[in-house]
C-alpha cells in the first residue's frame, strides 16, 4: 500500500508567536519534507515526539504571513501500536471534549447488556445513525455532550461521542488525527481507537473513508491533544488550509470488521 499525503496552510501572525504543528505522519514516511517560510525565509522547525509516536514541530514566527508545506510518501503498513498498561487507565478517564461521566446514564440505558465487539459496533452504529454529518455545525469548544444534544457535527464530534460513550461503558478509547485517502471533502480527519483484547482498533462512525488506508498523525485523549495547529503567544489566524491524501488502491471497508490503523 502506497499513500501520498500533503498539507499546506497560510497563516497570519499578529506578532511574535510559537507554532506547534501536528501534521507529520507518525512513521513509514519516505521522501518527506516540511517547509515553514516567512517573508521568503525558511524557518527552523524543532521536532518533538511523545509516547505514541506523535511528531510535533515547533516553530517561532514574527508578525506577518507564514506558509507551511508538508508532503510525504507512506509505503506499507506500520506494526500494531504497543499497548502501555497505563493506557487502560488514562483512556478511561473523562477529558475536556469527551465527558464520559456526564454521558454515563445515557450510555448505560442505551448499551446495557452489550460487551466486547458487540458494544463497540453498537456505539459506532448508534453515533453513525443518530448524528448528521454537517460542516460548520459545531464550534471548536463543543464536546461530546453538546454533540449528543445537537445530533450533528463533523468528524471530530463523531469521534468524541464514540470515545465518551465507550469510556462510559468502561472501555478505554481515544482520538486519532489521520490523513484519510478517499475522504470527501478532503481535510484532516478524526477517528476513534478502542482498546479491546489487548490491541488498539480504529472506529470511524462517519464511514467517510476506508480505515485501512488511513495514516496516523496524532493520538490523544481528544482534540485538545490532536489539533493540527496550536499557537503560543500573539494570535495567529488561519487564512487557508489544504489537505491531500491518496492511495494506490483504495480498499473497501466493512465497519463491522475490526481494523487497525497502519
Amino acid at each position: 500500500m502506497k499513500r501520498e499525503i500533503r498539507s499546506s496552510m497560510e497563516l497570519q501572525a499578529t506578532g511574535s508567536a510559537r507554532l506547534i504543528l501536528a501534521i507529520a505522519a507518525v512513521d513509514g514516511a519516505r521522501d518527506e519534507t516540511l517547509v515553514v517560510e516567512q517573508d521568503g525565509r525558511a524557518l527552523d522547525a524543532r521536532e518533538l515526539s511523545d509516547g505514541h509516536g506523535t511528531r510535533l514541530h515547533e516553530v517561532d514566527v514574527e508578525r506577518g504571513a507564514v506558509t507551511v508545506r508538508y508532503r510525504a510518501t507512506v509505503v506499507g503498513r506500520s506494526a500494531p501500536v504497543a499497548v502501555d498498561e497505563l493506557d487502560a487507565i488514562a483512556y478511561l478517564r473523562p477529558s475536556r471534549y469527551c465527558e464520559s461521566d456526564t454521558l454515563t446514564p445515557m450510555a448505560v440505558e442505551e448499551f446495557s447488556g452489550l460487551s466486547g465487539w458487540n458494544l463497540v459496533d453498537g456505539v459506532s452504529s448508534w453515533v453513525g445513525t443518530h448524528l448528521m454529518y454537517q460542516l460548520g455545525s459545531s464550534g471548536p469548544t463543543d464536546g461530546a455532550t453538546a454533540t449528543m444534544l445537537a445530533r450533528r457535527g463533523v468528524c471530530r464530534d463523531f469521534a468524541h461521542l464514540v470515545v465518551a460513550l465507550l469510556r462510559a461503558m468502561d472501555v478505554p478509547a481515544r482520538v486519532v488525527a489521520v490523513y484519510a485517502p478517499g475522504l470527501d471533502p478532503m481535510d484532516f480527519h478524526a477517528v476513534a481507537e478502542v482498546l479491546l483484547d489487548g490491541e488498539w482498533w480504529v472506529v470511524d462512525a462517519t464511514s467517510l473513508a476506508p480505515r485501512r488506508s488511513m495514516v496516523r498523525i496524532a493520538t490523544g485523549r481528544d482534540a485538545a491533544d490532536t489539533a493540527f495547529l496550536t499557537t503560543i503567544g500573539e494570535p495567529v489566524d488561519l487564512v487557508s488550509l489544504e489537505v491531500f491524501a491518496t492511495v494506490d488502491d483504495l480498499p473497501a471497508d466493512d465497519p463491522r470488521v475490526p481494523e487497525r490503523l497502519g
